[in-house]
Parts: structure tokens; C-alpha cells; sequence
């Protein structure tokens, strides 16, 4: 997802900037305004333009940021790294309260709630990066993770992968494994063509391991 418009940054500024304008009508320029004769309050009639309109969208941009900063947000899948799960393209609503309440833009957690559990699909932005990406929890903090002839190992254990049948209609030719994580259970594609890779990664503290469903892209 292209991070070059910062929509959670744009939002928080146009609420509070709204708010902020409704505010000083409300108690400062509304008691100040001259009223029409004959009327108990015809104050709003002398509203300029720009203090209508940010008083009209102030609770509609305050829900909206209620809602994106601490329940739900839309995602749209950039690449195929998670099919067969999620295919390029979907839409998805990501809950956002399910390992922490955090503040809008700066990403500070306010309040624990649970912790990633493995198996779960998340969206997070990597270090060093900027960009959204969507994968699944593999390694937790502690674990020895290793990827050897296309399957994982967690702590030396052998993460069970049951052969489905082939991908139809791919080229290089794309296999099917149903793969158990304790009670998590997902489907992955590999390439059977493609060089098998031996790797192994020590997972640090406060860190997780993520990997895609799409293993080989």
C-alpha cells in the first residue's frame, strides 16, 4: 500500500482542525455576533462559509476517526504474497483493537489487550519500511524458526503439511499443502520447481517471524 498520502495523519488534522473552528464559533464569535431583530437566534445566519461547512463535517470526520484509529479499517490486498487466502486485490476490514488500543498516526499503545497469536493473518508495517504488509504469524518472540526443503521448523519441530493437489492453470506448476499451526489451519502454494532453501532465524524479543501463504513469491 503506497504510504505517500498519509490518510491517518490528513484525517486527525481535519478533525481537529474542525473541531477547533467549532469550538471558537460556539464561545467566541456566535456570543459576539450581532442577532437579527425579531428572532431569539439568528446567529448561525451570519456564519461564513468555512465555518458552516466545518461545523457540518466535524462529527461526521470524528466518527470516521473513531472508528479507523480503534475498531475497524479497510485494507486492499497489493500482492499475491498471501493467495491462496487472500487474493490481490480484496478487500478486507482489519480489527483494530485486537492486540492493543494505540494512537492515530504515532502508533503508541494506550492499552494491552491480547498478543499475536501463531497463525494469525496480520497488517503491519516492518521496520524500516513504510509500506503496509499482510502475512502470517509464523515465529513468536523466542522461537528458532527454520525453513528447510519448503518446510518450517518451529523449535526443531516439524510444522505438519498435508499435500492437497496441484494449482490448475499456473506456470511454473504450484502445489497445494494444507499447514497446522497447534489449532491454526491454512492452506499454502509452493513452486515444486523452484530451488528448495535452507534458512534459520533466531526470533528476538518483542519481535514476531512472518511469512506469507504464497511461499515461494
Amino acid at each position: 500500500m503506497d504510504l505517500s498520502i498519509n490518510f491517518p495523519l490528513i484525517l486527525v488534522l481535519l478533525t481537529g482542525g474542525c473541531g477547533l473552528i467549532w469550538l471558537f464559533e460556539a464561545y467566541w464569535l456566535a456570543p459576539r455576533r450581532p442577532k437579527a431583530e425579531g428572532s431569539p437566534d439568528q446567529s448561525n445566519l451570519a456564519q461564513p462559509a468555512v465555518v458552516e461547512y466545518a461545523i457540518s463535517f466535524f462529527p461526521v470526520l470524528l466518527f470516521v476517526l473513531i472508528l479507523r484509529s480503534f475498531l475497524a479499517e479497510p485494507f486492499q490486498i497489493p500482492s499475491g504474497s498471501m493467495i491462496p487466502t487472500l487474493e490481490v486485490g480484496d478487500f478486507i476490514l482489519v480489527n483494530k483493537f485486537a492486540y492493543g488500543i494505540r494512537l492515530p498516526v504515532v502508533g503508541t499503545k494506550v492499552f494491552e489487550v491480547g498478543e499475536p497469536a501463531r497463525g494469525d493473518a496480520m497488517v503491519f508495517i516492518p521496520p524500516h519500511q513504510e509500506d503496509y504488509f499482510i502475512k502470517r504469524v509464523v515465529g513468536l518472540p523466542g522461537d528458532r524458526v527454520r525453513y528447510q526443503n519448503k518446510v518450517l521448523y518451529i523449535n526443531n519441530v516439524e510444522q505438519v503439511q498435508t499435500y492437497l493437489g496441484e494449482v490448475p492453470n499456473t506456470r511454473p506448476e504450484q502445489l497445494r499443502f494444507s499447514e497446522v499451526f497447534g489449532s491454526s489451519q491454512h492452506e499454502i502454494h509452493r513452486n515444486q520447481y523452484q530451488d528448495a532453501r535452507v534458512q534459520e532465524w533466531l526470533v528476538p524479543s518483542g519481535h514476531y517471524f512472518m511469512m506469507g501463504d504464497n511461499r515461494d513469491q
